[in-house]
């Protein structure tokens, strides 16, 4: 995920992609736990894209507070 593709994102749209990322993030760490996860990089790419939902949130409601 990019973070020039978030930046074309609606604020709800974006809510809803940190919903799905939290929920992958959660069903990760099971799996990492349980001694099922091939992919432990995944973890790191999921966290990440995480921040970056995060980060284009608070730019789009600090340009609405500042319009």
């Amino acid at each position: 995920m990019k973070a020039s593709e978030l930046m074309d994102k609606t604020p709800d749209q974006l809510r809803d992609d940190l919903v799905q990322l939290k929920k992958e993030a959660f069903n990760l760490r099971f799996q990492q736990a349980s001694g099922q996860l091939e992919n432990t990089a995944r973890i790191r790419q999921v966290r990440r894209d995480v921040a970056r939902v995060n980060t284009a949130l608070n730019q789009k409601a600090a340009q609405a507070a500042s319009e």
